[in-house]
């Protein structure tokens, strides 16, 4: 039986506490009471996140309440619940417990609406554009070792061995210096914009520079590019739209706090 995040942060939080919740004792264990509403919790969590509960699963949630109830006890004679490490991370959890159900509830509460997803989509495939485009580069630290690269590729030097001996591009060197199929706006902007100049079959006359370091970038090929249904990306537009939203809310939050770091100043000194 799977247990969710939130509710095992609860049952860490909360289970050292036995007035946090009111209600009967479900069960008690050396006299001391489980509480019927910490049980209720984890049935109801379970079943909001798509969980059968039945008998069996009843008493899968009762056996792991006894016996985390039994090494909390044992925990509490040794002093574990005094010393600093413990009272640290038990801060920090409490802390990143409420974070999650805020950040929950304030998601629940600001939808992402139908009308930002399908205006995000109409962004996306403006981005994307219309094409394709297959091209290999060769990725150096300095200008001066591309423009050497570009001498070497017009004397007739082979662009798969150069890319092999001399990119600094892990991904691609291997591969001579293969991209792969790629739409422009899935690149930096220097480098889409060296690539939309470039005739196919040709090669970069002048090194591209980019926050990687200088390219030397020729186009193999071209094709049509036909952007994926709405259906298939609203879920990941609604995701980056969400994420977007709770970024500004901490953007604004920073912006009306008052916000003293000791750290920093401590570092100065």
């Amino acid at each position: 039986m799977k247990i969710s995040r939130i509710a095992l942060l609860l049952l860490a939080t909360l289970s050292f506490n036995a007035s946090a919740f009111a209600g009967d004792a479900v069960a008690t264990v050396n006299g001391k009471p489980i509480k019927q509403s910490l049980f209720d919790f984890i049935v109801k969590d379970a079943t909001d996140h798509g969980q059968k509960v039945d008998d069996n699963v009843r008493d899968v949630i009762m056996s792991k309440l006894i016996s985390s109830e039994l090494v909390l006890q044992e925990a509490q004679k040794s002093g574990m619940d005094k010393k600093p490490d413990y009272l640290a991370k038990e801060e920090l959890t409490r802390r990143e417990l409420l974070v999650n159900v805020y950040i929950q509830d304030y998601m629940k509460s600001h939808p992402v609406s139908e009308s930002d997803t399908k205006a995000a989509y109409e962004k996306f495939k403006t981005e994307l554009g219309d094409k394709e485009y297959n091209a290999r580069h060769i990725l150096v630290a300095s200008e001066a070792e591309a423009k050497d690269v570009i001498a070497q590729l017009n004397k007739g030097g082979d662009f798969s061995k150069i890319a092999k001996e001399k990119s600094i591009d892990p991904g691609s060197k291997e591969k001579g210096g293969d991209l792969g199929w790629f739409a422009l706006g899935g690149m930096v902007k220097p480098f889409s914009e060296a690539v939309s100049k470039l005739q196919k079959g040709k090669l970069s006359t002048d090194p591209v520079q980019t926050q990687f370091g200088w390219h030397v970038i020729k186009l193999d090929d071209i094709r049509e590019l036909k952007a994926p249904p709405y259906d298939k990306v609203k879920d990941n537009l609604q995701k980056q739209l969400g994420q977007r939203q709770l970024e500004k809310m901490l953007t604004d939050l920073r912006a009306k706090a008052t916000i003293v770091d000791n750290t920093k100043s401590a570092s100065k000194k």
